[in-house]
């Protein structure tokens, strides 16, 4: 008996310990909001030319309960051709994630550069479908690099800060 209450106590502290591990979860994918452009159909079906894509990424999160966050990831597509504009999209993909225990100053880089890599394949497959589903090609966008562009805008900022400018960053993916 006495082997068994010090082997409960063990697993007890083991368990006690593992509680205060950082833990993420994803509870739910989905978007928030599609909107497809095409008003230059169906005269776009016939132009020869590639039309020039500009590609906009943005990202935001929010708490939204104790240890709940909000995360997304905007991209809005504008393909425009000699002729016109061929068509335009916005997506709004967003996650819905748990965090427990993180650390505070981990839990920004977890949200802005970490959380849109695990959207971001979903958000692409939503893209290339809705651009089939417009009867053009599938446009596959290149992965992207979240954690290099927070690196990067967490170095500008700081940069900012330090020269005595305030202000928001952006910038393109």
């Amino acid at each position: 008996m006495a082997e068994q209450d010090g082997s409960n106590g063990a697993v007890e502290q083991a368990i006690g310990g593992a509680d205060n591990m950082p833990q993420v979860g994803v509870v739910a994918q989905y978007v928030k909001d599609l909107s497809f452009e095409n008003p230059n159909a169906p005269a776009v079906y016939q132009w020869q030319g590639q039309p020039q894509m500009d590609v906009q990424f943005n990202i935001g999160a929010q708490p939204v309960g104790q240890d709940l966050h909000e995360v997304v990831l905007k991209v809005e597509i504008s393909a425009k051709a000699d002729e016109g504009t061929a068509f335009q999209m916005e997506l709004l993909y967003g996650g819905l994630f748990a965090l427990r225990n993180v650390p505070q100053e981990q839990l920004q880089p977890f949200l802005l550069a970490e959380a849109p890599r695990i959207l971001f394949p979903f958000a692409r497959r939503i893209i290339a479908d809705a651009t089939i589903d417009a009867g053009f090609p599938p446009l596959l966008l290149d992965p992207i690099d979240f954690a290099s562009l927070y690196m990067q805008r967490a170095a500008q900022q700081q940069a900012e800060e330090t020269g005595g400018q305030a202000g928001e960053v952006t910038g393109q993916a």
